[in-house]
């Protein structure tokens, strides 16, 4: 039984969209789990999955950076996470906190304590969760990938699928039978509200959607589930998509999804009546109010923060 008056609350995705969501909820709540994408392939996070076989620690960096607190020790904490190696030899490239999540790892046997470890040394404003414990890999239908602009071909791998030229028409991931994170299951299952989104659709929101304990897991919790849209369509994966066209899709991988509220900026609203439409044979409500940073596609995470928080203390 939770004794705290503070929400619990679960978000789900992965990269720069997911940060923008946690940084904006750890001013909301201390209860707060993150459940991160673990198919990353390319850059620091790809060569250490190669070399040791764990999972990329790339996204799972970027979710505990994003819960550092804002006075000193956080915001430094911060930056060690972030920074980059800038060299001639075999070190360019790797993330000092990729670094040390993988040195946790290979001391401790065991992704989920290497985490909080790491949370516990930054003093971390929340939990961060693989949605697997084994690495994934994301492959696509994809029409018009080559030459040939109606021909569908599958394309293989996180970085490969959110560049992609062509139009991205399904994901699954690899291995299918993977088994989610035993504590991401029972966050989603135990929590207040779940958030998915911000982030790039098909290769960090979607992989939820496509681990069968995870997605079954969403689909029962009781917890009210938030859709936070993009302010943009991603250049490459979703390009063309409006924000009907993201529910869509985030529904036909999931259609007992119980989806309570879509939360849209004003500005990426390019269709209201059908974008109305598709939230109303959701089920759900449609929450629209300024979110956007002054940097183009960007969430201010204070505005965002504010209105969770609203749509929290409101149901």
């Amino acid at each position: 039984m939770r004794w705290s008056t503070e929400p619990s609350v679960v978000a789900l995705g992965g990269g720069h969209g997911l940060a923008a969501s946690l940084i904006a909820l750890r001013g909301v709540t201390t209860d707060l789990t993150a459940v991160v994408t673990v198919a990353d392939n390319g850059g620091s996070s790809g060569r250490l999955r190669d070399e040791f076989g764990v999972l990329p620690p790339g996204d799972l960096r970027m979710a505990l950076a994003a819960l550092c607190g804002d006075d000193r020790w956080g915001q430094t904490w911060a930056r060690v996470l972030q920074h980059r190696f800038a060299s001639e030899g075999e070190m360019h490239g790797h993330s000092m906190g990729n670094l040390l999540i993988v040195t946790l790892w290979d001391l401790l046997h065991d992704h989920v304590d290497g985490l909080e470890w790491v949370a516990g040394l930054l003093g971390a404003r929340g939990r961060v969760l693989p949605m697997a414990l084994t690495p994934l890999d994301i492959t696509a239908e994809v029409r018009g990938a080559g030459d040939d602009p109606d021909e569908v071909a599958t394309v293989r791998g996180q970085v490969e699928v959110a560049t992609t030229a062509g139009e991205v028409l399904s994901v699954a991931l690899e291995p299918r039978d993977a088994k989610a994170c035993p504590q991401a299951v029972d966050a989603v299952s135990e929590a207040d509200w779940v958030v998915l989104g911000p982030g790039s659709w098909y290769s960090s929101v979607i992989p939820h959607l496509l681990v069968a304990d995870l997605r079954d897991a969403l689909c029962r919790t009781p917890a009210k589930v938030v859709v936070s849209m993009n302010l943009e369509p991603h250049l490459d994966e979703t390009r063309g998509y409006d924000l009907a066209d993201h529910l869509d899709v985030l529904l036909r991988h999931a259609p007992d999804l119980p989806v309570h509220t879509v939360l849209v900026d004003p500005s990426a609203v390019h269709d209201g009546d059908r974008l109305a439409a598709t939230v109303a044979a959701a089920g759900a409500r449609l929450e629209t109010t300024d979110l956007a940073a002054d940097q183009p596609g960007v969430h201010d995470p204070q505005k965002l923060g504010a209105a969770y928080a609203r749509l929290f203390e409101a149901n």
